[in-house]
C-alpha cells in the first residue's frame, strides 16, 4: 500500500469517527471527546445509570440529568491558545 492509500484510509476513518482526533486535535479536545464518550455511554446504559445513582444517593433522573449537564463542558473551558511569535 502506499503513502496515498494509507492517508486516504485515515482520513476516512477520522472523518466516519470524530472521537479519534486528527493531527490537529489538542490534548483538551481530545479529553473533552473521551468524557463526553464516557458520559454518554453512562446515560444510555440503564443499568450503569441505575449503578451510579445508586452510589451517589441520587435518583436515577437526577443523575442522568446530572451527568448530561456535566456534558456541556466536561473538562472545563478551553485554554487560550499559543501565539507564535
Amino acid at each position: 500500500m502506499d503513502k496515498f492509500g494509507m492517508h486516504n484510509q485515515t482520513e476516512n476513518l477520522f472523518a466516519k469517527h470524530p472521537g479519534t482526533g486528527h493531527a490537529d486535535t489538542t490534548r483538551h479536545q481530545w479529553l473533552t471527546n473521551q468524557h463526553r464518550d464516557t458520559l454518554a455511554h453512562y446515560v444510555a446504559d440503564d443499568s450503569m445509570a441505575l449503578f451510579i445513582a445508586m452510589v451517589e444517593g441520587e435518583s436515577v433522573a437526577r443523575t442522568r440529568s446530572d451527568m448530561l449537564q456535566r456534558m456541556r463542558q466536561p473538562c472545563g473551558p478551553a485554554p487560550p491558545a499559543a501565539t507564535g511569535t
